[in-house]
């Protein structure tokens, strides 16, 4: 198999570094540079049409894009530990909680990265307005998840999932964009503060 991935602060391909590390799975990245645009050569769109990272490549030839998707076979050939959930109830609430993420947090901070970001201004035309109004969005989906992690230790329940990973790749990319973590969100930052601590989160 081949990872074709991307080094930070690029959060996707993070993910799938972290699944794999808690896994325990030895799988060495091969990476793009973005900056070179080599995601977008023509042999890496014969591997992901749209032209992203990460994108596994399996032994008969076979790929798999989009991290979500790539984690998800990974949990299905090594099922243990199990990070998608192991009842029915939890795999539903792994689940919503990853729409819920990349829905609420994951959108706005894509739209600042790409609209407001000087980095990603030669790139495409930006809506300069539109991307700034996502800082308001942002704040507001700490506030929410503030509230959220109130009773509980990890985001879909008692135990560390995907999920977790997904917030967590997603915060550290918005941090680096300049995205202001909003202050006195005690319950996020005791989230946050556990699972940065984990050494899966190096990866």
């Amino acid at each position: 198999m081949i990872l074709y991935g991307a080094p930070l602060p690029a959060p996707n391909p993070r993910r799938v570094r972290i699944f794999l590390a808690e896994k325990g799975l030895e799988l060495p990245e091969t990476p793009l540079n973005l900056t070179k645009r080599e995601h977008k050569s023509e042999a890496h769109k014969a591997r992901n049409s749209l032209g992203q990272v990460p994108t596994l490549v399996l032994d008969d030839g076979a790929c798999i894009s989009e991290t979500v998707a790539i984690c998800r076979f990974f949990e299905e050939t090594h099922p243990k530990p199990q990070l998608f959930g192991s009842t029915p109830l939890e795999k539903a609430h792994v689940d919503m909680w990853v729409r819920r993420v990349e829905f609420t947090l994951t959108a706005p901070v894509s739209a600042f990265w790409r609209h407001a970001h000087p980095r990603t201004a030669n790139l495409l035309k930006q809506f300069r307005d539109f991307g700034e109004s996502n800082r308001d969005t942002f704040a507001g989906a700490q506030r929410w998840l503030d509230r959220e992690l109130s009773d509980r230790d990890y985001l879909a329940g008692d135990a560390f999932t995907i999920a977790d990973i997904c917030l967590l790749t997603t915060l550290d990319f918005a941090t680096w964009i300049g995205l202001a973590d909003e202050p006195d969100l005690t319950n996020l930052e005791r989230w946050r503060k556990t699972v940065s601590a984990r050494p899966s989160a190096s990866a």
